[in-house]
């Protein structure tokens, strides 16, 4: 049997989760060189982070299915300071236009996630302090960490997605990618078939 693929890439803000595109616009090509593996989910233009690509459709299915429910973890950067009411909110599940989300866990950072810089940079608003929260989701609805953070009056400046499952951007920069290994594979398999 053949060994299946799978690939951490962290995707750039302003890079497109495809390959490609009539616009010209930045996509997986420019980064990504494996052939036939293809993004398990995708991270909006505005978003960066962890992207899986696989050419396993098995795998690909249990992590983008949402009846899997399989955990994904954001690290966002919001405007002003969440108190616990927004938070608390946040993990109850909030009411969406397209309904309830589940809820999620959530945690303020008491000081900020060790990021590179982003290009371009989040406009800085000297009157307006902001501050970094760690989400973490089990359904994959369009938008949903940003439209989650505003409803509860704190939109979203940078979002970054840090893990799915057990695998994470450690080790990583923007626009680089890394096959995972067999033990790391293992575990993601392991995650995905606990998942709800």
């Amino acid at each position: 049997m053949t060994t299946r693929r799978v690939i951490r890439f962290w995707k750039p803000y302003g890079v497109l989760t495809q390959f490609t595109d009539r616009e010209g616009r930045p996509t997986l090509a420019d980064y990504i060189t494996t052939a036939d593996v293809y993004a398990a989910g995708r991270l909006d233009l505005d978003s960066e982070g962890l992207l899986l690509l696989t050419d396993d459709a098995r795998l690909k299915t249990r992590l983008t299915e949402p009846r899997f429910g399989h955990p994904r973890t954001y690290l966002v950067q919001v405007e002003r300071i969440p108190d616990e009411a927004a938070l608390d909110q946040l993990r109850r599940g909030v009411m969406l236009n397209d309904g309830l989300t589940l809820p999620a866990q959530v945690e303020r950072l008491a000081v900020p996630p060790d990021l590179p810089p982003r290009t371009p940079p989040i406009r800085f608003r000297k009157n307006v302090p902001d501050c970094w929260i760690k989400l973490t989701l089990t359904e994959g609805r369009n938008r949903q960490a940003r439209r989650m953070t505003a409803a509860v009056g704190h939109p979203a400046l940078r979002l970054v997605r840090w893990a799915i499952g057990p695998i994470t951007l450690e080790g990583l920069q923007p626009g680089q990618s890394r096959e995972l290994s067999e033990a790391e594979r293992a575990a993601l398999w392991r995650s995905v078939m606990r998942a709800r």
